[in-house]
């Protein structure tokens, strides 16, 4: 079985059994996740005030400690190395199970994603042997130096310097690390210098090297439960043998890491919106105004079923995602154990990987803001865990490349592909061109899902259009036009999500027949046509801005034909959801 390309949903047609949905997860897979619920409810939440008020980073040291030991810190790391190589699938669900133990989650996402997975992936022989079986036990906690002060979208900026040493044996390193998670207990550090102040490259640094220091915490809005301090390095003597990767390569390690810590990101978004959607329906349904629960209002039930479509199909993308990465490691077989050829099989869908980061954490916005609403004045107060989701949930959009960056990097990646022949957008969007003028009304096909379906294939088409109107308008100077490329961007990220949404419901309507499905069916349908909204209003705004006159009245004819369409009851709908999650307390796909 051939892998499914990254980018290549823009352009061709996904059967839904390639697709891996949360259905799918394994009965062991789901006890490995009820360990680590009952870890955030047993050992976390009771000490998690003390964390976030006090700084009592104690508590963070041991209980990464006890994470360790049940295997929670392990999923990521191969078994040769004391870890267990679970499936993406697996890792994935852990970090969404986590979620709820807010800035502790955190701290062990920094610790298994970006702080131990360099090693994993770039690692020699001899480093993974040093470092990887005490991080995955949780003897030692990991953290990634990479921003500095001048240096923040632009990590190749940096400006941390590495001088080896007359020896031969030690780079000399200077400079200031800004904004490092786990910094204030962290024993293996991940830093990024420039050798002779030119070659960009990754160091493994250890917290007791001569030299090494930490500023104060940082004050934030919130994650306040983790560490968050400037790295000092005042000539820090690292042995040449903690290189990691090569001289010079450092951007390799760091572009890669980013993909899997913004995948990682998404998922502790997903897990967070769940989270906050419990909070406000059983809060809505305790709550009285007017001699009657706020559930029982409609505004309110509006509410919480768009609550519902956001996470639907912000978890339908991700573990679409995270399916595609297990797909690739098992065709790597023997090749799999190769941490660089991971690397570079995970950098096949970079452009999912940024999706998964921009839609999730924008989705959980939503959801926090919304939730927030639901409590009222109750929303605003610190005692409410959703005041504190609120504040948590606005440094993802930050994280990891901010969303503007990742909406750059979407189109750029696409039309790379493009040009190395690895993807056809331009002969895709050139084939368009010959049926557009005589496209007329799309035909439905049969069944519940049918005009989803409809709409999926019909936002496909304005994709191209409008992709491809700014490509032959712009041609490179395309780079400069950076509103353009947002656009593009978006309509790529409504579509992933839109597909990946119906993909699932597809999945599970086949599986166990309609009336059992129904409530994928709801939910994938109303993510159909809520984004369909979206993709015709960003492509009407991106035409209107490269064209004018009667040259643009004729592109705006082409897309009314597009998006000719009977509205759906979105009304009904987000209240049937809502119901939904009302009775079950929390967020649910089950009808």
């Amino acid at each position: 079985m051939d892998l499914v390309k990254g980018g290549s949903y823009l352009i061709a047609a996904i059967p839904p059994e390639r697709v891996f949905t949360p259905e799918d997860l394994t009965e062991d897979e789901r006890m490995i996740a009820e360990t680590a619920r009952q870890f955030v409810e047993k050992d976390v939440l009771p000490v998690l005030e003390e964390i976030e008020e006090k700084h009592a980073f104690e508590h963070s040291v041991r209980l990464m400690k006890k994470a360790g030991e049940l295997g929670l810190l392990a999923g990521d790391v191969p078994e040769k190395y004391g870890g267990l190589g679970l499936p993406k699938t697996t890792t994935t669900l852990l970090a969404e199970t986590l979620a709820p133990a807010r800035s502790f989650a955190l701290t062990i996402g920094a610790h298994t994603g970006i702080g131990t997975l360099p090693i994993v992936f770039f690692g020699t022989e001899a480093q993974k042997q040093k470092y990887l079986p005490a991080l995955a036990g949780g003897e030692k906690i990991a953290a990634y130096a990479l921003t500095e002060a001048g240096s923040g979208s632009d990590a190749l900026g940096a400006r941390t310097k590495a001088v080896l040493n007359d020896a031969g044996t030690h780079y000399i390193l200077n400079g200031e690390k800004q904004w490092i998670t786990n910094s204030g207990f962290a024993d293996v550090f991940v830093v990024y210098a420039k050798v002779d102040g030119e070659k960009f490259t990754a160091f493994i640094v250890e917290r007791d090297f001569p030299g090494v220091r930490t500023g104060p915490e940082e004050k934030k809005m919130g994650i306040k439960g983790s560490s968050t301090r400037t790295l000092i390095l005042e000539d820090v003597p690292v042995p040449v043998d903690n290189v990691l990767g090569e001289v010079g390569r450092g951007h390799v390690v760091a572009f890669n890491i980013l993909n899997i810590g913004r995948f990682k990101l998404a998922a502790g978004a997903v897990g967070a919106a769940k989270r906050v959607i419990e909070l406000s329906a059983r809060y809505a349904k305790e709550r009285k105004q007017f001699g009657r629960p706020i559930a029982d209002f409609a505004l309110i039930q509006a509410k919480l079923g768009e609550m519902a479509i956001r996470t639907y199909a912000a978890e339908s993308l991700l573990y679409r995602t995270a399916g595609y990465f297990d797909e690739m490691l098992r065709a790597l077989g023997d090749r799999g154990d190769d941490g660089r050829e991971v690397a570079r099989g995970i950098a096949e869908y970079a452009i999912e990987s940024s999706v998964n980061k921009v839609y999730a954490t924008e989705a959980l916005d939503y959801v926090v803001d919304e939730g927030v609403q639901i409590h009222g004045g109750y929303g605003y107060m610190a005692e409410y865990e959703v005041e504190k989701a609120y504040r948590d949930s606005r440094i993802n959009r930050i994280f990891e490349g901010t969303n503007e960056i990742n909406r750059l990097l979407i189109p750029d990646m696409l039309l790379k592909k493009a040009r190395r022949g690895e993807l056809d957008l331009l002969g895709a969007a050139r084939r368009l061109e010959d049926e557009l003028l005589a496209v007329g009304a799309a035909d439905i096909p049969e069944g519940p899902l049918g005009e989803a379906r409809a709409l999926l294939e019909q936002g496909k088409k304005i994709f191209l259009f409008v992709a491809g109107t700014a490509v032959q308008k712009y041609g490179q100077a395309l780079e400069a036009e950076q509103e353009l490329l947002a656009a593009a961007a978006d309509l790529a990220i409504d579509l992933f999500a839109l597909e990946s949404s119906l993909l699932r419901a597809e999945k599970a309507l086949a599986r166990s027949g309609e009336a059992e499905a129904r409530g994928h069916i709801d939910l994938a349908r109303a993510v159909a046509h809520t984004h369909f909204d979206r993709i015709e209003r960003v492509a009407r705004e991106a035409l209107a801005a490269m064209e004018e006159g009667d040259l643009l009245r004729t592109q705006l004819s082409v897309l009314r034909k597009l998006t000719r369409r009977t509205p759906a009851n979105l009304v009904a709908l987000r209240r049937t959801i809502a119901r939904r999650v009302l009775a079950a307390d929390g967020y649910t796909v089950r009808a």
